[in-house]
């Protein structure tokens, strides 16, 4: 077990992440925010960030970018692109007057894009059935769709720097098209890009290499990275160990180090139950509303949740690599957040704690308070495949959902 260092000021000490230095330790993680209809961002999308930077955060990140057309899942979704960069300088620019840096998630969708808005059949590793995404039935990429995708996430970051933002994430985890590569359970890829771990790792290298020269040490390069894919089949420990070292040699500044798919194992990426009544009153797809409502949790099987629920595995890789790493996975208190810490993360991401509180950090610097008061019940979750996100302590829903939204400990909201 690795030493567990002093807590008392940790979280408020600053902290550097490859080129940038942020005023403490703490990340506001890039959970979708469903503020961006035509693929921009909206002055909510703008205002939800400068109330986070405001409320005290270190780096606050805007969450699931399209590097191109065709990793878009959501009507809804960022697609990062030179009419946007504008706006996203917008964002930038309130970020940073609030003390804050800013940094923006950068991915591809895969197998889960939608032929609606990525303006064609989606593209993965291997052409298999996908339920999830629509359902879609994926082609599988040739040589120039890899070299394609490839060149977009190195002109997404030039972007990025573009729009002002200090950071990349690259988003290789929870089933999106850099872990579907990764995993043996969406990769069956004949080619030097399945089979072995080797080959499962070539896409990303080629990213990473291609991200690398276009941030040019001018900003930071986060990657997000499965520790498990968290079902039968997945992606496990030993291999993500290897794919952190990997990433390590290729440039990554810092990892942050999550698990689970959003397609097979939602609740292992944020544990708990997910409102699946809530789901198939507000979802419009007529199958995925007709399933939901028959099977409910049996679709969605729920996983306990429990303080920095990751941490068992995320110190694993701590002992393996060199480089520096972000824990995420309920850190939503004081004390979840000091222990973290105490095992020397760089810093602690998190996402449901700032969507019910955005001035969460700056209460616990003031001494107010020592959680921020999420209940976990993921009604923000539910929501942000048909509308933006929201907590349904700031943005109470309309009675017909709020008697199906089951709140841990308390029952029914009703």
């Amino acid at each position: 077990m690795a030493e567990v260092c002093p807590v008392s000021h940790q979280l408020f000490e600053p902290c550097v992440i490859g080129p940038v230095r942020l005023r403490n330790r703490s990340i506001r993680a890039a959970a979708f925010e469903g503020m961006a209809p035509g693929h921009a961002p909206s002055p909510a999308l703008v205002a939800y960030h400068r109330e986070v930077a405001e409320g005290g955060v270190g780096m606050t990140t805007v969450a699931y970018a399209a590097v191109e057309q065709s990793g878009l899942s959501f009507a809804h979704q960022l697609w990062l692109r030179p009419e946007v960069v504008p706006g996203l300088r917008a964002l930038t620019d309130v970020v940073h007057a609030a003390g804050a840096k800013a940094s923006i998630q950068l991915g591809h969708c895969g197998n889960m894009a939608k032929r609606s808005v990525a303006g064609g059949r989606p593209i993965a590793p291997s052409a298999r059935f996908n339920l999830y995404g629509g359902p879609t039935w994926p082609r599988a990429m040739d040589s120039q769709d890899i070299a394609r995708v490839v060149q977009s996430f190195g002109r997404a970051v030039h972007l990025a720097r573009d729009a002002g933002f200090d950071a990349v994430e690259i988003h290789a985890g929870h089933g999106y098209l850099i872990s579907q590569f990764l995993s043996p359970a969406t990769n069956f890829r004949r080619d030097a890009y399945g089979g072995p771990l080797a080959h499962r790792l070539r896409f990303m290298r080629e990213v990473m290499a291609e991200v690398a020269a276009a941030a040019a040490g001018q900003i930071a390069v986060l990657v997000k990275l499965n520790m498990r894919d968290g079902f039968t089949g997945g992606m496990e420990l030993e291999e993500s160990i290897t794919a952190a070292r990997t990433l390590a040699e290729d440039g990554a500044d810092a990892l942050v180090l999550s698990g689970g798919f959003v397609s097979r194992a939602p609740m292992a990426v944020m544990r708990g139950s997910m409102p699946t009544a809530v789901m198939s009153r507000l979802i419009p797809q007529w199958h995925l509303k007709l399933g939901l409502s028959l099977l409910g949790q049996r679709l969605v099987p729920p996983v306990p949740y429990v303080d920095n629920y990751f941490l068992p595995d995320a110190l694993e890789v701590m002992r393996a690599v060199k480089v520096p790493l972000v824990y995420i996975g309920g850190a939503a208190s004081r004390a979840a957040i000091d222990e973290a810490l105490g095992h020397g993360f760089v810093a602690v991401a998190m996402a449901r704690a700032l969507i019910r509180d955005p001035g969460f950090v700056r209460r616990l610097a003031e001494a107010e308070g020592r959680t921020a008061g999420c209940d976990h019940c993921n009604y923000c979750a539910a929501r942000i495949y048909t509308t933006s996100m929201a907590c349904h302590h700031r943005d109470p829903p309309p009675l017909a959902i709020r008697r199906h939204l089951v709140i841990p400990g308390a029952g029914r909201d009703v």
